[in-house]
């Protein structure tokens, strides 16, 4: 590890956003995407987590609206832009804006990248090119819930940044990376305080990850059951990767994931409006302050 890793504990902060709607191809967004950005920075988010398949390009409108801001990939899928592309990308964001992009890697999911194969020796692969083009292993981070790719995370990343986790796949997650690299799990919360109703916006919204088997596999790991990933997902699946509640409720539940040994949470607002690339700016304001 570089001893850069802690100063990056410091930059990405204790909390940030996590958002499909930060990331957009459309020119006439990038206006309310950067208005988006600053008021993040204001609100006391440490990072924009840049949600999809999202790549350097998709952090320029934020970080130029921001001055503090850390802007990451979560993630850009190592099947959709090759390392050389990658890097020179991140080479002039770098340049531009010193310290502030992170280039969050994933393997994406076998359903969605028709070249999907062997991922791990894929991501491997990826991995050297980057060193071969001079990114820095300390500047990106992984996308990462099974052993082999937390250990890939610890060596070759400044660090992991598991999605659909819960507190517990944490605390396993930290005892792989040891003490020094970056873990910073992503976490769903619907700012709703009745169960029915915000259990059926989470299932809703889960529905799509429980068709994807690197999930699935995943949630068996950590203990729960075939009838649990089944039909939405049942209530203690759903309770488990989502918080919804009150404040205190939700408070408490964002903090486990720092007990368990989370250096940041990335903050995912889900609600029942349906659209993805919605920007819950209502949401990220009431969680910045619950949060304090």
């Amino acid at each position: 590890m570089s001893d850069t890793a802690a100063p990056l504990q410091e930059t990405v902060g204790r909390y940030g956003v996590w958002s499909v709607g930060l990331r957009s191809e459309d020119p006439a967004r990038r206006g309310e995407i950067a208005e988006a950005a600053a008021e993040l920075e204001e609100l006391g988010y440490g990072t924009a987590w840049l949600g999809g398949s999202s790549a350097p390009h998709h952090a320029a409108p934020l970080l130029e609206a921001t001055s503090t801001l850390t802007v990451g990939t979560s993630i850009q899928s190592i099947w959709q832009y090759d390392a050389e592309e990658s890097a020179a990308a991140f080479a002039e964001l770098e340049s531009a804006h010193p310290g502030r992009f992170l280039l969050g890697l994933g393997v994406s999911h076998a359903k969605l990248a028709e070249q999907y194969r062997r991922p791990y020796s894929a991501l491997v692969a990826y991995l050297d090119a980057l060193d071969a083009a001079k990114v820095p292993a300390a500047r990106r981070v992984l996308a990462a819930l099974g052993p082999k790719t937390l250990e890939l995370s610890r060596n070759r990343a400044a660090g992991a940044i598991p999605y659909l986790v819960t507190p517990e796949h944490t605390a396993r997650a930290r005892e792989i990376l040891g003490e020094g690299p970056l873990l910073a799990p992503e976490f769903k919360v619907v700012l709703d305080e009745d169960p029915e109703r915000a259990r059926a916006t989470a299932r809703g919204y889960l529905a799509m990850y429980l068709a994807l088997p690197n999930y699935t596999d995943n949630f068996l790991r950590l203990g729960f059951s075939e009838d649990d990933v089944r039909d939405g997902g049942s209530d203690r699946l759903v309770d488990a990767v989502f918080a919804w509640g009150d404040d205190a409720r939700i408070r408490a539940r964002v903090e486990e994931f720092h007990a368990a040994g989370a250096d940041h949470v990335a903050l995912q607002v889900v609600t029942g409006s349906g659209d993805r690339d919605e920007l819950p700016r209502q949401g990220w304001r009431r969680l910045a302050a619950l949060l304090g």
